[in-house]
Order: C-alpha cells, then sequence, then structure tokens
C-alpha cells in the first residue's frame, strides 16, 4: 500500500521517470543488495536523464534548424578548406559563454546553412537557445511586428537567443529600415549572446551590400571583431552528392 502510496505521489510532483525507475526496481530483487543510497542516486539520475532529454528536445524543436544538422555528420574528407580544429572548438560552449561570433563564408552550395545549424544543433545539446533565421525573412517578421505592435515583444525574443544564425546574410542590398532593424538586434544582443552568419558575400563587400556607411559601420563593428571566421571553397555539395547518387544508380 505504502509503495502505491509513493508512487503516485512521485506522479502528482511531476516525477514520472523517476516513478518508472522506481517500479523497475521493484521488479529486479537483485537490486536489493545495493545500498540505500545508491538505489536513491539510479532513481535521481533516470529523472534528470528524462528531463535533460525533454529540454534537448524542446531547445531543437523551438530552434527550428534546417537538414536536421549535426557536427557528427559533417563532411570533413570533401576538400573545402573546411578546418576541423575551429569547427571542434565551436561544439563547446566557451564561445558561447563569452558572447563570441561566428562567420561562415563560400560560394553557393558548399555546406554554410548545414555547418551553421550543426554548430546550432551542439549548442542546443549543450543547453543553449539557438534560432536558425533567413535574414530577408526576418527583416520581414520585424516589419510586420512593427506594425502589429508585437515589435518589443519579438526583439525581446531574439535578444533571449543564446545562438541566432542569420542566414543568406547581405544577399541582397539592404533598405534603409533593413539595416536598422538589423542593427538594434546586434545591439541588443552586445556581449550577451552569439550570432552565426552564414553568407556567400565576402566580408569586405558587406558594407556596399548594407548600404549606409555609418550604419554598415557599427554592424560591422558588433559582427566581426570578436568572431571566428570559417573560410569554405570548392564545388556545390549538393552538385557532389547528386552525381555520387547518379554514380550510385547506374551501378545498379
Amino acid at each position: 500500500m505504502m509503495t502505491q502510496q509513493t508512487i503516485d505521489k512521485l506522479h502528482d510532483m511531476k516525477l514520472t521517470a523517476m516513478a518508472e525507475a522506481f517500479i523497475q526496481q521493484l521488479s529486479q530483487p537483485d537490486l536489493g543488495e545495493l545500498s540505500f543510497e545508491d538505489r536513491f542516486a539510479m532513481l535521481v539520475d533516470h529523472q534528470w536523464t528524462f528531463k535533460e532529454d525533454r529540454r534537448m528536445t524542446r531547445l531543437l524543436r523551438m530552434a527550428k534548424l534546417r537538414d536536421c544538422a549535426c557536427i557528427e555528420n559533417v563532411d570533413f574528407r570533401t576538400p573545402r578548406a573546411l578546418d576541423k580544429s575551429l569547427v571542434m572548438r565551436l561544439t563547446d560552449s566557451d564561445w558561447i559563454k563569452k558572447a563570441q561570433n561566428a562567420i561562415i563564408l563560400g560560394p553557393t552550395g558548399v555546406g554554410k546553412t548545414y555547418l551553421a545549424c550543426a554548430i546550432a544543433n551542439s549548442a542546443c545539446r549543450g543547453g543553449y537557445p539557438a534560432m536558425y533565421k533567413r535574414a530577408p525573412r526576418l527583416y520581414q517578421e520585424i516589419a510586420i511586428a512593427r506594425a502589429d505592435g508585437s515589435y518589443p515583444k519579438l526583439m525581446n525574443k531574439l535578444s533571449k537567443i543564446k545562438v541566432l544564425i542569420l542566414d543568406d546574410f547581405c544577399i541582397a542590398p539592404m533598405s534603409d529600415p533593413e539595416r536598422r532593424d538589423l542593427l538594434e538586434v546586434l545591439e541588443d544582443r552586445q556581449s550577451i549572446s552569439s550570432t552565426i552568419i552564414a553568407t556567400q558575400i565576402p566580408i569586405e563587400n558587406w558594407i556596399e551590400h548594407i548600404g549606409d556607411p555609418t550604419l554598415a559601420d557599427a554592424i560591422l563593428d558588433r559582427l566581426v571583431h570578436n568572431a571566428h571566421k570559417i573560410y569554405l571553397k570548392g564545388e556545390s555539395m549538393r552538385k557532389i552528392h547528386s552525381s555520387l547518387t547518379k554514380s550510385a544508380n547506374s551501378v545498379k
């Protein structure tokens, strides 16, 4: 009777995983040889692992990363000047704790987006909130938020994202509202959070695409000077993988 009451109380306290582990222990007589401290530690570990898994799942869902990218699947074999040691440094939390940025540059299809999402995936697994945004879409969302009154809420949300990916950055010349909105986003994140930029536009051409030299200088100051830079080269990974698929199909 007391056993069932204990299980019910664990469920009432939302300690479901601990309740399940307790039931499992009751069905394993050999565990009776363990000390109370060891058995209790097993229950706590089970609950802790359950909560950590749920948190990671929630963070990955909120991040909306593309391609389900993860660092374990990054292709380091295809020649594209990918610095593995730098990428691996970006899979720990030190650069996030220091609110540093990352800039991934290279031609279309070389794997910038996948790499950015894989790094953000590692951040989520480390317990840090991340979010993927295409820069043009973000500007649209901010414009809509300003029109419908949700601008403060959106800006507050963006400021709390520890790792924000801005993909297709400077893919087209920016309008005055866009560059001002971008500066506001970066200002709120300055010295607090990390930003990953993925773009095919070389850094030296950003001022031209941003447009206003004064605002461009302020934007670059907040992005470039404390950023890890990854320069990718080579052919499109889509083209390479497509060729491999065709070759495999021809063999069949």
